[in-house]
């Protein structure tokens, strides 16, 4: 869990700061940011019913909600990758006070993002193997960083996609 913490932040990196070592010729990605951002907001809100029946009590509901929360994360993840693997990084071109707010939710996407990784890894362990403590103790991180990312990844898209080539 931890090597795979670690592993996905460093691979978005090289992504970021090498674009072109995986590009494939010909392949059309412009569609994914969308998609992403769709992922994102079903993520957000999958986060929160799961919330929502463990408050209540239903597990089976909140590990379905989780689960499936998990699942879109991990195709996000893999959208995200292929997108970035193939496009050109788009720059934001607002300028003044909008542009240190933009940053400034980018960079705590960004940095939440990369923390979000092991720290899903291991609520989600924690949940497969029965250390329901441990579970619930790591949850009153996980909960809140992956709704704010979700909900930030959202923000990020609408932002930004003006300036989409």
């Amino acid at each position: 869990m931890l090597a795979l913490g670690l592993i996905i932040p460093v691979v978005v990196a090289i992504l970021y700061y090498f674009p072109q070592v995986f590009r494939v010729a010909g392949l059309d990605v412009s569609y994914l940011p969308a998609v992403n951002a769709v992922l994102n907001s079903l993520t957000a809100v999958l986060l929160v019913l799961g919330y929502v029946f463990i408050r209540q009590k239903k597990v089976a509901q909140h590990r379905a909600m989780m689960g499936s929360a998990f699942l879109l994360g991990a195709v996000f993840l893999v959208s995200y990758v292929v997108y970035h693997s193939q496009a050109v990084t788009t720059r934001f071109g607002g300028e003044g006070l909008i542009r240190t707010v933009y940053y400034f939710i980018l960079i705590t996407h960004i940095v939440l993002a990369a923390l979000t990784v092991g720290l899903v890894l291991f609520t989600l362990y924690f949940a497969l193997t029965n250390q329901f403590a441990k579970h619930r103790r790591i949850a009153r991180w996980t909960f809140p960083i992956w709704l704010y990312v979700s909900v930030t990844g959202v923000i990020v898209y609408l932002m930004i996609s003006p300036y989409y080539q």
